[in-house]
């Protein structure tokens, strides 16, 4: 074990690659994901995992509205609960592989998934705006149906038309008391899937939100509240870069958050792809400026924790 990484607690936040677009897919991709987050915990680091869910939540709620078509008794799932229903067997399948991987190298630490709700402002401006696309591909007819019912869809071209959602900021995590009470104990937590299940307080109860929250804005939010000593975020990339995808591209090793905000005001990131990402380092280093934010690869991880590869983000 690498002491300078000894009991280093730290974030990891999963993007779809580690996971696959499939059931199938996903059984073999977190084979390989478990490869690469036991080896963090080899190098001493102390795990608590979240991931995204888009294609997953996506494909649970186009089953269970097809269900609804063909059998008209069924009531549809609402995204509260077909979140709620993706953290869960998502979670299942990392911890199921995470623990295999963990055993066959000797190591016996109990991983667990936590269903986690997030709160979020109902008056916030994303549910005037959605822009997240959920659901199967519809024809003018049923568009018209989804708008009828108070949705919002949006025509993609030569596809036909899609449901749009809210993608709201997130508050607060209601349960991040049972995560930290596992991450203390030195247990491998999951927890935050998919953003976290969308709920609004209504006195004292909690109703789910029709809505989705970024995973990488809970990331972000997760890290600060746990107070861990760094966050890594595993994309599809092993480096930040300026001028991405141009013939002057350029991969970046170190920014500080002065920089960060400096290439965001210079339109340098993605609004779906990086800008997320860095704008959950600099809300999580402005909670702990001791900390320190890695983006990499899932390939790049192990490099990129030996300063090797990736970039780090620090205050």
């Amino acid at each position: 074990m690498n002491k300078n990484n000894r009991n280093k607690k730290t974030v990891v936040s999963l993007g779809h690659n580690a996971l696959g677009y499939t059931t199938t897919q996903q059984w073999d991709a977190v084979k390989v994901t478990a490869r690469t987050l036991a080896d963090l915990v080899e190098a001493g680091c102390q795990l608590t995992i979240t991931h995204s869910n888009g294609p997953q939540i996506s494909m649970i709620h186009k089953a269970m509205t097809e269900l609804r078509r063909l059998y008209i008794d069924y009531t549809p799932a609402p995204m509260c609960v077909c979140s709620a229903m993706s953290q869960g067997y998502v979670g299942y399948d990392i911890q199921n592989s995470l623990k295999a991987e963990l055993l066959s190298r000797g190591i016996s630490q109990t991983v667990s998934t936590i269903l986690t709700q997030v709160t979020v402002d109902p008056y916030d401006d994303a549910f005037y705006e959605p822009t997240k696309l959920i659901g199967r591909n519809m024809s003018s007819d049923d568009a018209e149906i989804e708008r009828k019912k108070g949705n919002f869809v949006k025509e993609i071209p030569g596809k036909g038309f899609r449901r749009i959602i809210a993608a709201p900021k997130p508050i607060d995590i209601v349960e991040i008391e049972a995560i930290r009470t596992l991450s203390d104990a030195g247990q491998i937590v999951i927890a935050c899937g998919g953003g976290g299940i969308p709920v609004i307080e209504q006195k004292h109860a909690l109703k789910g939100a029709s809505a989705v929250i970024e995973k990488d804005a809970i990331a972000g939010k997760l890290a600060g509240d746990l107070m861990a000593d760094q966050l890594i975020i595993l994309t599809s990339v092993p480096n930040v870069y300026r001028d991405f995808g141009t013939p002057d591209q350029v991969n970046i090793s170190s920014l500080t958050l002065a920089e960060a905000q400096k290439m965001i005001e210079e339109g340098q990131f993605g609004e779906g792809t990086m800008l997320p990402k860095i704008e959950a380092a600099i809300a999580y280093l402005t909670a702990n400026k001791e900390g320190s934010v890695l983006i990499t690869s899932l390939d790049a991880a192990a490099d990129a924790l030996k300063g090797k590869a990736g970039t780090l983000i620090t205050a």
